[in-house]
This record gives structure tokens, sequence and C-alpha cells, in this order.
């Protein structure tokens, strides 16, 4: 009932405007079930990923991680700081939470999330125990809640082709040993001075992201589309140096750079790993999906309430945030259907409301 809710016209879906539109007198009801209703998030997390592979499960999608900032006043909010919000480019006092996405040929929606707790709230008892934080959750960084989140997944065995993720990610060496250990393919993005292992000169040596793009002759510049935006193609020039080859010669590294048409010195660098021969266009497309989750993110906080929560603990905003997810994914599963119906009918447009999955 409550996900019904949060894919209603309601402008605002906090609890007095989700009661109102319910025609309840008070946001009691709505509030409990935030907050000391006994029921497992965590349950229907796995109830959504379950959803989401029934009907967009596919062996070609790509796993994004992500995150969000949410704005809060105040500092009782469970994990609340001054802190950077990718959300608004600037550091901002609020929350964090970081996601994991699902971008099938099916369509795109949400498969996990956490929220990233600083290390002042992770050692500040009096802060823990009044925002319900349980004594099993310690500090971890964004990585390692990424981390976590493709764990899951793995072991519930979500088919994915790739991941990929922003520099955050990219630049945890941890995060990327773990997924080589697992043999899964990734392409994700690093900062210009990420040190990588290259064979130069006599023999392995590390030198920066940047560094190695200056070794890429005129000849290895391709132009290529990173998938279809507002405008059309996303054009950008793209290259490929191979890193240090691994021991097992089915899989390679590579370093994989971005370079604008507009501004030929903007560049953007990803370090890649995955199955020896893979082709240019092919890492190309999996490093133009990452954008998918900040319309997840954006079509969440617009449509569903993702960011209109009115919660201060742990529990809570779980609860809300998860419910949310299952919202979303609801909304791209009824698109995804109705697009299989419109290419059925022979392209009779069938149009969903507020819904531009």
């Amino acid at each position: 009932m409550f996900q019904k809710r949060l894919i209603s016209p309601v402008e605002r879906k906090n609890g007095w405007q989700l009661a109102e539109y319910a025609g309840e007198q008070t946001p009691d009801g709505m509030q409990r079930l935030l907050s000391s209703a006994k029921w497992d998030a965590d349950a229907v997390r796995d109830d959504l990923r379950g959803y989401v592979m029934e009907y967009l499960g596919d062996r070609g999608t790509i796993l994004i991680i992500d995150e969000t900032g949410f704005l809060k006043k105040g500092t009782k909010s469970v994990g609340v700081k001054r802190q950077y919000s990718g959300t608004d480019g600037r550091i901002e006092n609020g929350q964090i939470g970081v996601f994991l996405s699902y971008a099938s040929p099916k369509g795109y929606t949400f498969l996990d999330r956490e929220l990233y707790l600083p290390r002042e709230w992770a050692a500040d008892e009096e802060k823990r125990k009044e925002a319900g934080v349980p004594e099993h959750v310690g500090f971890a960084t964004k990585p390692r809640l990424a981390q976590r989140m493709l764990q899951r997944a793995r072991e519930a065995g979500v088919p994915a082709a790739w991941v990929t993720g922003d520099e955050v990610y990219g630049g945890d060496r941890h995060l990327r040993i773990r997924l080589e250990e697992q043999e899964q393919p990734f392409v994700l993005a690093i900062a210009c001075d990420e040190p990588l292992w290259c064979n130069v000169g006599s023999g392995p040596e590390q030198k920066r992201a940047d560094k190695l793009a200056q070794m890429l002759g005129p000849s290895r510049w391709k132009r290529l589309s990173a998938g279809e935006g507002a405008k059309g193609p996303r054009l950008y020039d793209w290259a490929c140096g191979h890193l240090c080859r691994l021991a097992e010669p089915q899989w390679e590294h590579w370093l994989l750079v971005r370079r604008s048409i507009s501004k030929p010195k903007e560049l953007a660098y990803h370090v890649v790993f995955a199955p020896a021969g893979t082709s240019l266009p092919t890492l190309v497309k999996v490093a133009g999906r990452r954008w998918t989750i900040e319309e997840c993110i954006e079509l969440a906080k617009g449509e569903v309430g993702l960011d209109q929560y009115e919660v201060r603990n742990f529990t809570g905003w779980y609860r809300h945030v998860t419910l949310a997810l299952f919202a979303h994914a609801y909304l791209t599963v009824i698109h995804a259907r109705a697009e299989v119906g419109e290419q059925e009918k022979g392209g009779q447009a069938l149009r969903l409301r507020n819904c531009y999955l």
C-alpha cells in the first residue's frame, strides 16, 4: 500500500501528504510503518532484487555503482554532516546513500542501497544510540559499501556482464582486486593521477593515467558514441592502451581514455579488466551506460519520493529508501512491458504518465 502511494500524483511523498491522499486524519500509520512496525527492510530488498530479475534479468546487464546526497537540516538525522554531495557538486549538510543499479537491455532500475555512516558517527556512542544504529554497523568507506552490495548480487546469482562506476569506486584498489578475483569484468573511472602498472622500457613500472594517455598515438583514437543523449549520439574520441598483462592469458587490463571533441584537452580516464580481445566499441558502450544510474536517482527523487522522507533513525531511512526503490522498479517494469506491447502492436504509442525511463 505504501508503495502505491509513492507512485501517486501527490507532490510531496511525506507522511502528512500521503496520509491526506489516503483519506487518513493523521500521519500516524505512515510513520509507524517506517519506525515501529515489524518488518525487515533487507527482506524487502531481496524481494526487490528478485522482482527486477524476473522482469528485467539479462546476462548482458551492467551493474552500476553511484552515490547521491540527501540534504538535511540539523544534526540528528542518522549519518548527517557537512560533506560533499555529488548531487549538488558542493559541500552541504546532509546524508549520503550509495546505490547499486541494474542496467539491462530491457530497462534500468535499482537493486540495492546502503547508508554511508561517517567516522564521526560510527565512533559516537550517544549519536548511534539516539539514531538506532545497530551495534554491528561500523564505519565503512563508500567503495566498501559498494563491494558489499556487489557481493550480495553475486551470491544471489544476479546475471551481469560488467560493473562500472565513477572515480570514487575506480580509485579503490581493494574493490578492483576483489572484482578481478571473481573474474568480473569492469570499466571504472579513475582520476588523472591514478598510478597504473604498465610495460615501459626495461620492465613493469607505475605511471600516472594522464602520462600513459600522452603515449597513445594518433592512430589509437576512434570517434565513437557513448550512447544516445537528449541531443542525439554522445560522440567523443576514445583510445585504449594495454596495461601489464595478467598471468591468465584470457584476461587483460587496459587504460581507456575519453577525449572531448570540442575541448580536446578535456580527458577522462578508466581502468578496464576484461576478457582478452574485447573491442573498443564494447568498452565505450559500458563506460557510456554509467549515466543511467544518475537518471534513475533523478527520477526516483522526482517521482517516488526517494529524498522526501521525514525520518531520522537508521531503520526509518532503510525502510523508506527500500520502498521508494521498489516503486521505481515497478514503474520501470510497467514501462518495459508497455514497450513490448507497443512493438507487438506495430508501434502504436502506449504512454505512461510520469514515467520517462
